[in-house]
């Protein structure tokens, strides 16, 4: 194949008859689709019994994308027990947060820790790689599909117990950790602890916790769990086939998964993203840059979006035209080197028969959709390879923390408004509306690259990473950190120091107290002569150093810090003491980016992205995506070259985007 972004999706030729398959591939090939994944729910029909294997269905499959000249990306298909298994081995069935043991159905409904499962799911992943290893059809491996859920039956309480012994060593640590000897829960021995779930820990949901020592423990090992169970798979893989890369697809921003745990253990990552469609562009941005993230910078695989709809929604609104290119284009811009689909032909029953597809249940290629998707492929496969392998050359970063999530948001106090999710997206987009790239990054890496680092409500600081964010600082960068963090060490403990802890150098400020307000209570806030709005947490904050920048204009506090700059080393530490509204952490975060010549060439046009790839040749490419009705009007920063048109724009000049338009730039 030519190389290019690969571009397809997910094909389920086992629910149809052999005669639709050749209708499929004319639309497939009408549609510049060149990626199947293929296999994802296939268990129950490549073994439809414990000592029988058949790989009749799935054989032709590959062979028939071959002959036409298309890769496959193989499941392993171990996403969905056959019923068989789970008659079988009853064990397998998950027990669910109030303790009852399901019985068979939907997906994802196996528990990580069955001896069963592991051993069929590994032995299923280990059959498909002898056989299909050396096929020409083979792009890569997809194990499992978009794990998730949680398990707290016996087997998980055991292999629980022995994850912590791993983790901690004694129980004396481990009640150090947990923090035991409050409401007399010290343990005496490792079987009296039990998962953290509605009959023990908990009450009203997941969230509300006795001991958010032992919940975010319990998170961190279904965490590890899950992965054990991917590992496995990729393992049996790595016996018949060392080579095909291996992979898994993730779900951006998902809550129960630490997807940094699972990173090293990837070849590349894959993630699908289903935004709501009234988000603000910067939402599937976020996950974009999540998932690039996770190989340090490396491009990923956009493994589904859907081409018109959703179907698992109470509301599923319809894509309009235009907004499948830019979204599309937007993956591409933060680094996809693949966009593939769910689904590429609608399926006839259950669930999801109403999902968008590319090939609809009548099977035409005069619709919309196929007629949008057909012209994204061209344009596609004109780009060629000039964005593959390229990278994003961030000079900012923003510190992404699964554990300061599920710290946050178990929390009892100040507050269960605030979440994490939002407050770190508000400062996301903050920065990448005013025209910066962004690297979302673990709070494990690397920082000397960046000269700013935006850490919104980083709740629990671990290891050095207070260290590594003074070297920042120290050097010249700038350091922003928010309400809510450096409350608590690893195990949510908290600091036996002033808030905000080990960030309090950093920082130059001390917070003894905080208020916590529902939502319309509005706080107004000065900064300078901009004025703007906060609300649910307001800390009172006492300098220590740090020069105030806004200030709180109600109540007792009123005229007290709530946004503060502190001179460190050669640079400065900027803390934000409350939930500002969008237009404050805007007005914020472009005085940081100031600072050091971040704001990029068209912040003040609100609707327009911009994104920069640096290809491996040293190409440099802009994407420039207009996300309004609207057309935008630019003046070109630098002389250039539409790669999308082939039209040439010399500095100055002007720069026209058509509404939800794209534009790939080359400097020249």
């Amino acid at each position: 194949m030519t190389p290019k972004i690969l571009y397809g999706g997910d094909y389920n030729p086992e629910q149809w008859p052999e005669e639709v398959w050749d209708a499929d591939h004319r639309l497939f090939t009408g549609a510049g689709v060149d990626t199947l994944t293929v296999g994802v729910f296939s268990w129950s029909l490549t073994q439809p019994a414990e000592d029988t294997y058949d790989f009749t269905v799935l054989d032709r499959v590959l062979d028939r994308a071959a002959a036409e000249g298309r890769g496959v990306c193989l499941a392993t298909g171990t996403a969905a027990l056959p019923p068989w298994l789970a008659k079988k081995y009853p064990e397998v069935n998950r027990t669910d947060f109030e303790g009852r043991r399901h019985r068979y159905g939907q997906r994802h409904n196996f528990c990580p820790s069955s001896p069963a499962y592991r051993r069929l799911a590994t032995g299923m992943a280990g059959r498909l790689a002898e056989r299909y290893a050396e096929h020409p059809a083979l792009l890569a491996w997809h194990v499992n599909n978009e794990y998730g859920g949680a398990c707290y039956c016996d087997l998980c309480a055991t292999a629980f117990r022995g994850w912590l012994r791993e983790r901690h060593g004694t129980l004396d640590a481990v009640n150090d950790a947990w923090w035991t000897t409050f409401w007399s829960h010290r343990y005496t021995d490792w079987d009296q602890i039990e998962p953290p779930s509605a009959l023990t820990e908990h009450w009203r949901g997941p969230d509300h916790t006795a001991f958010q020592g032992i919940t975010l423990d319990y998170q961190r090992f279904m965490t590890d769990a899950l992965l054990g169970c991917f590992t496995a798979e990729k393992e049996a893989i790595r016996v018949h086939d060392e080579d095909t890369p291996v992979t898994t697809n993730f779900m951006g921003a998902y809550r129960p998964l630490d997807y940094h745990r699972w990173a090293p253990h990837l070849d590349f990552a894959s993630w699908d993203s289903y935004p709501p469609l009234d988000a603000p562009p910067t939402r599937p941005a976020l996950g974009h840059d999540l998932m690039r993230g996770l190989k340090d910078g490396a491009p990923f695989w956009l493994m589904e979006q859907t081409p018109s709809t959703t179907a698992c929604r109470d509301v599923n609104p319809l894509r309009r035209p235009g907004e499948l290119r830019i979204a599309t284009w937007q993956a591409v811009a933060h680094g996809a080197d693949a966009a593939l689909y769910f689904q590429l032909r609608a399926s006839r029953g259950a669930c999801e028969k109403y999902h968008g597809a590319v090939i609809g249940h009548a099977g035409r290629d005069d619709t919309r959709v196929f007629r949008e998707v057909a012209a994204l492929g061209r344009e596609l496969a004109e780009l060629g390879d000039v964005t593959l392998g390229a990278r994003t050359p961030s000079r900012t970063a923003l510190l992404f923390d699964w554990d300061s999530w599920w710290a946050l948001e178990i929390s009892d106090g100040p507050s269960r408004l605030v979440r994490y999710q939002d407050a770190v997206h508000a400062y996301y987009r903050a920065a990448r509306e005013a025209g910066a790239d962004v690297d979302v990054v673990p709070v494990t890496v690397d920082l000397t690259p960046y000269d700013v680092v935006l850490a919104p409500v980083l709740h629990l600081v671990k290891g050095d990473l207070a260290e590594r964010l003074e070297a920042v600082a120290r050097r010249g960068g700038s350091v922003l950190a928010t309400f809510l963090s450096a409350r608590s060490d690893e195990h949510d403990r908290a600091f036996l120091t002033d808030v905000p802890g080990p960030l309090s150098p950093l920082l130059g400020i001390r917070v003894d107290e905080w208020d916590a307000r529902p939502e319309d209570v509005v706080q107004p806030i000065t900064i300078g002569d901009f004025r703007c709005e906060a609300r649910l947490l307001f800390e009172i904050v006492q300098p220590r150093g740090a020069e105030p920048v806004g200030t709180y204009g109600t109540d007792f506090y009123a005229g007290t810090p709530a946004v503060t700059r502190h001179a460190f080393g050669a640079g400065e530490g900027w803390y934000v003491a409350t939930a500002l509204d969008q237009r404050g952490v805007d007005h914020v975060v472009r005085r940081v980016l100031a600072r050091h010549d971040l704001i990029g060439p068209y912040a003040g046009h609100a609707t327009v992205e911009t994104a920069t790839r640096v290809a491996p040749d040293g190409t440099r490419l802009l994407f420039l995506l207009n996300h309004a009705a609207d057309p935008a009007h630019l003046t070109a920063h630098t002389t250039a070259t539409d790669l999308l048109t082939g039209k040439r724009v010399e500095r100055g000049e002007p720069l026209s985007l058509d509404p939800l338009g794209v534009a790939v730039l080359r400097a020249e």
